[in-house]
């Protein structure tokens, strides 16, 4: 399971002008986290747009970062849905030989009780041929998925390997790390609260901010494995004001601000979702200049 331990990267879909995707700069970027130390890519999560994402569009995406990975590190790969057929119908038609696991996000609107998003994963356990990481997001779910019910699945299924929790709840992650099998993973998906995560027997990180500063995430993430929490902390403490900026008005359209300003991507994002407003671009701008 180390190949999920560290610094993980949401890593966004960047769309030229005409909200095209541009394969170019996704590759660029790919390239450019990997070379400062990152330790593997989320594909078409949240932060890559994945629900105004066409099937052939996710298809090139997958290629273009398969390609441009050259097998460096792991990937992961976002399955998931309030449909179970069609996440299943998703996995079994899907090229996942490149693929080390998938991101499955639990299920949104539907609001089904603790039971339903177990049978929903033990359907996806099921077909799944790859590792599967769950995904708690209650704040875009509006449903939370209890750690009872993710230590249930990491008990009864063996490719359940771990969860990327992101309820923001610091008592549900020392829950899960306190009553977790030795082998299941507690991944962060809250770049704000990761490094106690860590600290606290955490595995790492799926961030969004990394991707934009992956040397100094993933070194941060780093020594909080390594337990040298000032270090880490220091660090941390650097990143805070940056790490809220980009969650301010909407993911990931801070992001991508961020990488605008750092000539990694464009700005765009497709509707419903807008560009970080000018105040937030400048807010941002002014917040990197103190990290130079």
């Amino acid at each position: 399971m180390t190949k999920f331990q560290g610094t993980g990267i949401a890593i966004i879909t960047p769309f030229n002008d005409d909200l095209s995707v541009d394969h170019s700069a996704l590759a660029n970027l790919v390239n450019f986290n990997i070379e400062n130390g990152i330790d593997y890519i989320v594909i078409s999560g949240t932060t890559g747009e994945s629900v105004t994402i066409t099937k052939s569009e996710k298809k090139a995406i997958i290629d273009t970062i398969v390609k441009a990975n050259n097998s460096r590190v792991p990937l992961v790969l976002g399955i998931g849905g309030n449909n179970t057929a069609e996440v299943i119908d998703e996995i079994r038609t899907t090229d996942l030989t490149e693929i080390d696991a998938i991101l499955s996000v639990s299920p949104y609107y539907s609001k089904p009780t603790q039971e339903g998003i177990y049978q929903h994963f033990k359907a996806i356990s099921k077909a799944c041929p790859v590792d599967v990481i769950l995904y708690n997001v209650p704040g875009r779910t509006s449903s939370n998925m209890t750690p009872e019910t993710t230590l249930r699945l990491a008990k009864d299924f063996s490719n359940i390997i771990a969860v990327k929790e992101a309820g923001n709840n610091v008592h549900q992650y020392l829950k899960l790390l306190r009553d977790k099998p030795e082998d299941f993973l507690i991944i962060s998906g809250d770049d704000d609260l990761v490094l106690g995560v860590v600290l606290a027997g955490g595995a790492g990180v799926i961030s969004v901010i990394g991707q934009a500063l992956p040397k100094q995430f993933s070194k941060m993430i780093r020594l909080g494995l390594e337990g040298k929490a000032k270090e880490a902390y220091d660090i941390h403490f650097q990143l805070m004001d940056m790490t809220s900026l980009i969650f301010s008005e909407n993911n990931p359209a801070g992001i991508k601000a961020v990488l605008e300003s750092l000539n990694l991507a464009k700005p765009n994002v497709r509707l419903p979702l807008v560009q970080a407003s000018d105040s937030l671009k400048k807010a941002i701008k002014d917040a990197l200049q103190t990290l130079n």
